[in-house]
């Protein structure tokens, strides 16, 4: 039997991720993830999700990719951000296959509102379906974000309506898990850039040496690789200084 604590450690650590990569007050996040095992132990698999923005104007899901561009965030860095989630996600997973009681699922939508943390559990075989990653997307926002069929173009309606039609006939089974959510102290992206800004200006105006550097593994890296670069520029220098004093010997 898979432990309770171990599962709920990971939700934890889902929940935190998907809580930093929002930059703003949000009412709902919807998620979908596949993960295949493919042949000579190769995984391929897709992820996205959504949040809807906190207030009355703002009712239209925000698509993840989208939020690079629209809170002026660096693309690269925000997308090792969704790397990490779902590697989060995969080793739910592998918790999974560990536990030979486990059915493995296929995919998952988790779905984060009113306190609480759904995730539902599927096990459809994405490898010989004949839908499309871009069908199955359509199908997903069509179920979890109540997208209007009619908005979509009439070859996309008539697939969602044969996959509906499949699916009742097939009776495909799901696994759903839910539990309350812990919010207090996560920050998001935008406040934690914020405070970090906020740190180093107080420290530059006081002249003092940071005690600590707030950073997370990502901004640690930038660091290092700065220091790296810095580094060898400085060599670059000193080995031009000694050609220059090698060649005045010479003369």
């Amino acid at each position: 039997m898979l432990s309770t604590n171990k599962l709920r450690a990971i939700y934890s650590k889902i929940q935190k991720q998907l809580f930093f990569m929002i930059p703003e007050k949000w009412e709902k996040i919807c998620l979908y993830a596949s993960i295949m095992d493919q042949v000579n132990n190769l995984q391929t698999g897709e992820m996205f999700f959504y949040y809807y923005p906190t207030g009355l104007l703002k009712k239209n899901p925000i698509n993840v990719y989208e939020i690079p561009n629209k809170f002026n965030i660096d693309e690269k860095e925000y997308m090792k951000l969704v790397d990490k989630l779902y590697n989060i996600i995969n080793e739910l997973r592998e918790a999974f296959r560990e536990n030979k009681e486990e059915k493995m699922w296929t995919n998952l939508t988790i779905t984060i509102q009113n306190l609480k943390f759904n995730v539902e559990y599927s096990y459809e075989d994405l490898i010989g379906s004949k839908y499309t990653s871009y069908d199955r997307h359509i199908i997903w926002k069509c179920k979890y974000l109540d997208l209007p069929i009619e908005r979509l173009s009439k070859k996309d309606r008539k697939m969602v309506e044969e996959y509906y039609i499949e699916e009742n006939l097939n009776n495909q089974k799901t696994k759903k898990y839910i539990e309350g959510i812990y919010k207090k102290g996560v920050h998001n992206i935008a406040q934690y850039n914020n405070e970090y800004i906020k740190e180093e200006e107080e420290e530059k105006e006081q002249n003092i040496k940071p005690k600590r550097e707030k950073v997370d593994k990502y901004e640690e890296y930038k660091r290092k690789q700065e220091e790296k670069k810095q580094k060898e520029k400085i060599n670059i220098e000193v080995e031009k200084e000694e050609k220059k004093k090698n060649q005045i010997l010479n003369c």
